[in-house]
């Protein structure tokens, strides 16, 4: 599989399992200039930005690990364009949705709420 398809499986996984945990999807891959947002979702008058990060293998570290100080930086002024045109958010939330295949061929996923950058 390759990587892109990977990226993709996994953002449909993760879409997924907000839905069946009561967020709203707001947007999927929303991009300002060269910056993007995988998941743009809401839960109880709550902006959630969520990075969303899939691996075939943990051979070289757990999906959330890959998410780097530029990544994280990337992700604040993304936020901040997205909530500047959309004021009706007051708060937002990050988080970081991590999915990576085990070695029966199914998915684990661990979601990371309220994260710090």
């Amino acid at each position: 599989m390759k990587n892109k398809d990977t990226g993709f499986l996994g953002e449909n996984i993760a879409t997924n399992h907000l839905l069946s945990v009561g967020f709203e999807i707001l947007e999927r891959n929303w991009r300002y200039k060269h910056l993007e947002i995988d998941i743009v979702a809401s839960k109880h008058g709550l902006l959630h930005i969520i990075e969303v990060k899939t691996r075939s293998s943990i051979d070289f570290g757990y999906p959330e690990q890959m998410i780097g100080v530029k990544k994280m930086q990337f992700l604040k002024n993304a936020a901040a364009h997205y909530q500047f045109e959309h004021p009706q958010f007051k708060w937002l939330q990050f988080g970081v949705i991590a999915i990576f295949k085990l070695p029966d061929g199914t998915w684990k996923l661990d979601f990371f709420e309220d994260v710090y950058f």
